[in-house]
């Protein structure tokens, strides 16, 4: 089935992706990438990008589009102007569907005054805004910035921008369920809710819990429409990902999960 991976990350030759990469069953290369997308009928992926606001840094191959990310750096005060300008310069080009909010790695709610600025500017091109929600691998994040239930205020503020709840706010499923349901302007990624290479029979032994809760919490949204397809690769095996989520989702509802829904939600032409 055609594919869109909505949440990757891309750093090549970085030495932190490449061994991740390699515990996941991968490489971190561009031709193992376009060869594994091959082999899976990804048509195309979406980078959730943070090397700078220098669109010098954000040039990919064809097969790629990308979330300008917003990190630590961006909030300097003396900075914010500047970066307001970088961001809209990049929300200009096609290959730039959206941006990513790093919240909880950033020391932020998602309706601070530091963010209003990007958000209105996502509306203003009709791009989405992705937002890190749940845990966080960094032990020095800040977990109540990254609950999904910072969403919903958001939502409701900004009601012309379309949010995306990346990794469902996991483990705060419940919450995420409850702000997706309610606020037609916010879907979530499915990205991120395990790493590295899994033998899928055993998971779904060991893990049935959590599969269960998931599957339960993806069904009370009632609307199949509000999920989009990630991985969060490198951090994970793509073929085993696509495995489970294909256990998560009826199958009468797979081809939106994962090709239709990030095709409209990030407007690509794929």
């Amino acid at each position: 089935m055609k594919k869109i991976d909505a949440h990757i990350h891309y750093y090549l030759e970085d030495s932190y992706f490449n061994r991740i990469a390699a515990d996941a069953g991968h490489e971190n290369t561009q031709e193992h990438l376009r060869k594994t997308f091959a082999e899976l009928d990804i048509a195309h992926a979406i980078v959730m990008g943070n090397r700078s606001l220098s669109t010098d840094k954000h040039h990919y191959p064809d097969f790629l589009s990308y979330c300008i990310g917003l990190d630590h750096s961006v909030f300097d005060p003396t900075q914010l102007q500047t970066a307001v300008e970088q961001v809209a310069q990049h929300l200009s080009r096609p290959a730039c569907v959206g941006i990513k909010i790093y919240a909880g790695y950033n020391p932020y709610y998602l309706t601070d005054d530091v963010y209003a600025p990007f958000i209105e500017l996502a509306g203003e091109h009709g791009k989405p805004i992705a937002v890190h929600t749940g845990v966080t691998v960094s032990s020095s994040a800040l977990l109540k910035y990254s609950h999904p239930m910072v969403l919903d205020e958001a939502a409701v503020r900004y009601p012309r921008v379309q949010f995306v709840m990346c990794h469902i706010g996991n483990p705060w499923v419940i919450d995420a369920a409850a702000v997706l349901e309610k606020n037609n302007n916010v879907v979530a990624d499915l990205s991120g809710l395990l790493v590295g290479r899994i033998d899928i029979p055993n998971y779904l032994r060991e893990q049935a819990g959590y599969v269960e809760y998931l599957k339960t919490w993806i069904a009370y949204v009632e609307n199949y429409d509000k999920f989009l397809y990630g991985t969060d690769w490198p951090l994970v095996n793509m073929g085993d990902y696509a495995g489970i989520i294909e256990r998560l989702i009826p199958e009468r509802h797979l081809e939106k999960v994962f090709f239709d829904n990030a095709a409209r939600v990030y407007g690509l032409k794929v």
